[in-house]
């Protein structure tokens, strides 16, 4: 096979399992009321509690009016709560509620179980080596832009 082939290939093939994957979560969180976007707004929120709205969209990388319309929903859900940040009225941190914190680790455990279900029976050396891979190909982006 030629490199190009080959490199076509695995991009086809990478574009292939990740639309798959986030299909078969977003399936799962639809069971407990979400989307796939709102679930993983949820996961970020859960791991650094007290972001502002700003840090959110950037760690996302998404527009701002998008992250608006997803907090929106959350916070309709009693998912999360928007507090006014001191010395900057415009500002809002973007805290877990009760439910919040349920539903976000409802969240985990069904990421947890996706992870077990689709990579049961990868190798660890498999996982490793694809790790890199991924990483490098990170990088190679972040140098394009």
């Amino acid at each position: 096979m030629l490199p190009s082939d080959l490199r076509t290939l695995f991009s086809d093939e990478l574009s292939i399992v990740s639309r798959k994957i986030r299909t078969l979560f977003d399936a799962r969180v639809k069971r407990i009321g979400l989307t796939l976007a709102r679930a993983r707004l949820l996961r970020h929120v859960s791991q650094v509690d007290g972001m502002t709205q700003t840090e959110l969209a950037e760690m996302l990388e998404v527009e701002s009016p998008t992250l608006v319309r997803l907090l929106d929903g959350l916070e309709k859900q009693d998912l999360i709560k928007r507090c006014p940040v001191e010395g900057d009225r415009r500002a809002k941190h973007i805290l877990l509620t009760e439910n919040g914190l349920a539903q976000a680790a409802a969240v985990a455990r069904i990421a947890e179980e996706v992870r077990a279900e689709i990579l049961d029976d990868v190798s660890e050396a498999d996982l490793t080596s694809a790790i890199r891979v991924f990483r490098h190909i990170g990088k190679n982006i972040e140098a394009t832009r």
